[in-house]
């Protein structure tokens, strides 16, 4: 019997991809469709929100995404005083070259934690959305290519506002998810405050992974089969929520594309390599919740969420 090279590589990705994810979760207990969604974001390319009350394990999601992968990767901690420079870099005078020289910033890592981001202000949130939008920065005119890949994994806590900036809408829309990690059930908080009996398991935490890894498994990602029928699916789903007076502004162009882009990287994580309508079911609230306005001067997530869980219900799947 002959194996052909493809399906034996195939399998291989596969083998990485699940040792990534079993990886993360001997930090990350009980939440594996979390690890799943947080992976699919960082195949399909885009940059991750995660946002719940203090606790429930937001930045060690981030930590053990990083150390499961052996890339460059920086934590910047944000905080009101943080300028855009202490980011993306300064350009500062050489005396012995007579010239200016650029020093690069903590966003020229693989994988960044922008740990408690709605604690910086406007316009250090401004200064991510080049980055994060063409994986580039601009300073005093001269433009930086960011290394490849280039991940942001970003933290908020949602209830205390106090030194707080909520994030712009163009920054919410820059991210592909947004999730929530919420509580664990009895057994598995029991099972987390045993893993830490003797010593937290993130400080024992190896990679599994090289950046060559993630980039052929992103390769693999633009194989997956995407039927017709499921670009008209998402596109009902967008019109949706534009064709509506309930809401202010409905999904963009760009919504409707990423809801696409991670629909393929999901199936990928799921061992697919087709996407079926059940991926867009659960992939439709982490990733169009945050980029739908209720209002121009409110906006109520519980609000939006109840709509778009209509929007779901009322949608058919295309034949």
């Amino acid at each position: 019997m002959c194996i052909s090279k493809n399906t034996t590589s195939t399998e291989r990705m596969m083998e990485k991809l699940q040792k990534l994810i079993e990886n993360i979760e001997q930090v990350i207990v009980g939440k594996t469709e979390s690890v799943k969604l947080s992976v699919a974001c960082l195949l399909a390319g885009g940059h991750l929100l995660i946002e719940d009350i203090p606790g429930t394990g937001k930045t060690t999601l981030a930590l053990a995404i990083a150390k499961s992968i052996e890339a460059n990767f920086c934590r910047i901690q944000f905080t009101p005083d943080l300028m855009p420079a202490d980011i993306t870099g300064v350009s500062l005078f050489n005396k012995e070259a007579n010239d200016f020289e650029f020093r690069k910033g903590p966003i020229f890592h693989n994988i960044i934690l922008a740990d408690e981001i709605n604690r910086g202000t406007p316009k250090v949130q401004s200064s991510l959305l080049e980055a994060m939008n063409e994986a580039q920065v601009t300073v005093d005119g001269t433009t930086y290519q960011l290394p490849d890949p280039f991940f942001v994994i970003a933290t908020q806590n949602p209830i205390s506002f106090t030194g707080t900036f909520p994030l712009l809408t163009a920054q919410l829309d820059r991210f592909l998810l947004k999730i929530s990690l919420g509580y664990l059930d009895d057994n598995q908080e029991m099972a987390m405050m045993k893993s830490q009996s003797q010593n937290h398991p993130i400080n024992e935490l190896k990679s599994v992974l090289h950046v060559e890894d993630i980039l052929a498994l992103r390769q693999k990602v633009k194989e997956v089969v995407v039927d017709d029928n499921i670009y008209r699916y998402i596109i009902a789903l967008a019109n949706a929520t534009r064709n509506t007076k309930e809401v202010a502004y409905g999904v963009s162009h760009r919504g409707s594309l990423a809801l696409f882009k991670i629909a393929r990287a999901y199936a990928l994580v799921s061992g697919r390599d087709y996407v079926l309508p059940d991926d867009i079911k659960e992939l439709f609230l982490p990733t169009l919740l945050h980029r739908v306005v209720q209002s121009m001067d409110h906006h109520n997530q519980v609000y939006v969420k109840k709509f778009l869980l209509r929007v779901l219900e009322q949608t058919s799947v295309p034949l």
